[in-house]
């Protein structure tokens, strides 16, 4: 992400100050201001104009930013529309438009786009964009209607505004297949996005037409799909991972045992509750993993001692938010309309809780969230860097290690498939690429063994 140029910079706290906006929420502003330069350089919008900001107010939405949070970028936003200099832009861009007698639209996106962006010669009415609006919002209720991760939400909605981008906000009910194919090939021949992002994107649009708009693609024509070379994963030896963890500090170092121990993914060691541990069985469930699915893996040994007092710190914390009158823990689904009092209930407490209450200014509530994941995936990235090792190793890798030292421990491969919660064995079998073979050099008969 690029800084401000200092001098705007300068400016624009200079005319924070002159319409007495508290000096503790300057900072705030100047990183609002610094991320709308940003996405108008990214997505080729016009900064100066006022049009461009409900688009970035849109992708605020997208990544999840509190109401609160949105209402104050679009302060800072326009408190940066209200500098001389960019108002001085403005009109000038203005008469220029109006002499030339261009559209709205070509004043919007002008002729001068990054290249491999054919231009529509279509008008972005309100029309347009209420339309666009209400086909993502449709795509959010049909993602939630199957039930699909966040993250997949996430992940289409940012593909299809993308696509909408390319398109320049052609009305949404001309979409056709050839609209895709062009995206497609955008992707692969200027963007150079590797094989994975364009199947991706691919799987996003397929989606988006048939369960949005109500279309097939029908036959693709010309567009090819990137076909995904075998991956081998990074793999840490037993010596490797004892020296990373040996670096990680509490919690991570605990979260790190539990990772490589039982084989998590690391969304799934973090929204482990109290619940979720059978002590006297030595058995770990795993709730709503990839694809909703539900599995048991057995507990390590070696670290119950250190498990038991991760639980008593939890309850010791919980006493005290209790004590201090919190809100409870986030919940899911309709759970907590359900059970009201779940959340502030221990069992439902997570394992590793956030160090400080998060406040939703929707409702008002102190709530606790889980450790977030990119403190976890930085925690190992320096612990990786403190180890020296050669490898590129994250949060992932210790899954990886889990099920190649399986295997070479000579556990069968169905007994992995059940532990890692893979739904195909296939998957599963790559871990074949990265165990070390235990077979003779030497070929022989079986009627010689």
């Amino acid at each position: 992400m690029r800084q401000i140029d200092p001098q705007l910079l300068k400016n624009y706290r200079t005319l924070l100050i002159q319409h007495k906006i508290n000096k503790n929420k300057h900072s705030y502003f100047t990183k609002w201001l610094r991320y709308y330069l940003d996405f108008c350089r990214k997505y080729e919008f016009k900064r100066e104009v006022e049009t461009s900001l409900p688009y970035f107010i849109e992708k605020l939405k997208s990544k999840n930013q509190t109401r609160f949070q949105q209402e104050q970028a679009e302060h800072a936003v326009r408190m940066y529309l209200l500098l001389p200099a960019v108002r001085e832009v403005r009109k000038f861009k203005a008469d220029t438009a109006k002499s030339s007698q261009v559209s709205e639209n070509q004043a919007l996106y002008p002729a001068q786009a990054a290249p491999g962006i054919q231009h529509i010669d279509a008008h972005c009415t309100p029309e347009v964009a209420q339309g666009w609006a209400t086909a993502l919002k449709m795509l959010a209720n049909e993602i939630k209607l199957r039930h699909y991760s966040p993250k997949t939400l996430k992940s289409y909605r940012q593909w299809v505004i993308k696509f909408r981008t390319h398109l320049e906000f052609k009305n949404v009910e001309t979409l056709g297949p050839k609209d895709v194919k062009q995206f497609l090939t955008h992707l692969a021949v200027e963007q150079k996005c590797s094989a994975s992002s364009q199947n991706l994107a691919f799987n996003a649009l397929l989606f988006f037409f048939r369960h949005v708009l109500g279309k097939e693609f029908g036959k693709m024509d010309g567009v090819v799909r990137a076909k995904r070379r075998p991956y081998i994963p990074v793999v840490l030896s037993k010596n490797e991972v004892a020296r990373v963890l040996e670096k990680l500090a509490p919690p991570f170092g605990l979260v790190g045992k539990l990772l490589y121990g039982c084989g998590l993914r690391l969304s799934e060691c973090l929204k482990l509750r109290i619940k979720n541990f059978n002590f006297d069985m030595g058995v770990l469930t795993v709730h709503d993993g990839k694809g909703k699915k539900d599995r048991t893996v057995p507990l390590p040994e070696r670290i119950l001692p250190q498990l038991q007092e991760q639980l008593n710190r939890v309850h010791d914390q919980h006493q005290i938010d209790l004590a201090e009158g919190y809100d409870g823990v986030f919940m899911f689904d309709r759970i907590e309309k359900k059970y009201k009092n779940a959340g502030k209930e221990f069992i439902w407490q997570w394992f590793f809780p956030a160090r400080v209450l998060t406040y939703v200014p929707e409702t008002g509530e102190s709530r606790r969230h889980h450790l977030h994941e990119s403190h976890v995936q930085r925690a190992i990235k320096k612990a990786v860097g403190k180890a020296g090792l050669t490898k590129k190793a994250t949060a992932h890798t210790f899954r990886h290690s889990y099920a190649t030292h399986l295997l070479e421990a000579n556990y069968d491969i169905r007994t992995i498939q059940e532990l890692l919660g893979h739904s195909d064995i296939r998957t599963t079998m790559i871990y074949t690429h990265t165990a070390r073979s235990k077979t003779a050099k030497e070929a022989k008969s079986p009627l010689d063994f």
